[in-house]
């Protein structure tokens, strides 16, 4: 048997816990439904860029991505590199215990360095990877300007 020491506030603070708890759980799993700002900072599509002395290099990472369904597109000094990914199996939601992967559009824009020749870009895709390679506009040589003088002093 154990003897506790009772007190008048003993009941109020039970309660006060209890309402505690419900106002956490009824919270807690509202916000849980929320995107949490750590998935929003997680790109669909993510990228390494690069430069060696001739070109730009981008590195998508496009698992589970045919080839066929990416799309690579530069407008100004913006690449944008789009995907659709397919479900390949059709599973009944109500059957999921976890489900992350994705389906669906996914897309990914960054801004270019300047001086690049993206008429002769190049892209290769393996095992998920799409690798652009952006070669580098040619260097012009300096232009020399000569001052003429008139002979006067």
């Amino acid at each position: 048997m154990r003897i506790a020491r009772w007190h008048p506030l003993d009941e109020e603070l039970e309660s006060l816990r209890h309402r505690v708890d419900q106002l956490w759980e009824d919270n807690f799993s509202r916000l849980s439904r929320l995107p949490s700002p750590f998935w929003e900072n997680i790109p669909d599509v993510p990228i390494d860029m690069y430069q060696t002395p001739t070109a730009v290099v981008v590195k998508a990472g496009l698992p589970g991505i045919e080839p066929d369904d990416v799309d690579i597109s530069v407008s100004g000094d913006i690449l944008t590199i789009k995907g659709e990914q397919h479900e390949k199996e059709n599973i009944d939601q109500a059957n999921y215990l976890y489900r992350e992967h994705i389906s669906g559009s996914l897309s990914r824009s960054v801004k270019l360095p300047g001086d690049l020749q993206i008429d002769r870009a190049e892209a290769d895709f393996d095992n998920g990877v799409l690798t652009l390679t952006i070669p580098k506009a040619e260097e012009t040589s300096p232009k020399v300007i000569k001052i003429r003088t008139s002979g006067k002093k």
